[in-house]
């Protein structure tokens, strides 16, 4: 699917749920676990210095108690460094921390109202929704395909 195409026809609201779509990255011939690494903290970035392979881990989603299996740099990311203060700081552009928010809750769907509740920018929902909802693929992050 050419870059900027939608799969669905349905314009996206302030309620359609979004996630990052890892085929996106390999459509685009690029990798997702590449940029993941540029988000961990500097301890782990050295952890993880052959961040091709890890081992995947199960991981247990707090909210629903499902066990997920995750890569094991994701799940580091998730429980650790996701948790560090400079992880989401005011310095971060829009969709880069819109893709650590949705990495850090294990690509849990969430609709740009959720996601302007944990940037603290409740007041950017709508300005969220133009930016995923626009032409153009930013990370993967798409909308949920029902």
């Amino acid at each position: 699917m050419p870059q900027g195409k939608r799969r669905s026809l349905v314009k996206p609201t302030l309620d359609t749920p979004f996630h990052i779509d890892f085929s996106w990255w390999q459509t685009h011939t690029r990798d997702w676990r590449f940029y993941m690494h540029r988000l961990l903290c500097t301890e782990h970035q050295k952890q993880f210095e052959n961040w091709e392979e890890t081992t995947p881990v199960d991981w247990v989603d707090p909210e629903t108690a499902e066990v997920h299996p995750v890569d094991g740099m994701q799940y580091i990311l998730m429980t650790h460094c996701a948790q560090q203060p400079e992880f989401l700081n005011a310095h971060v552009p829009l969709v880069d921390a819109i893709f650590r928010v949705l990495i850090a809750n294990g690509n849990r769907p969430m609709t740009p109202a959720e996601l302007a509740e944990h940037l603290n920018r409740p007041a950017q929902a709508r300005t969220i929704l133009r930016t995923l909802a626009g032409k153009r693929d930013y990370l993967g992050i798409r909308p949920v395909e029902e």
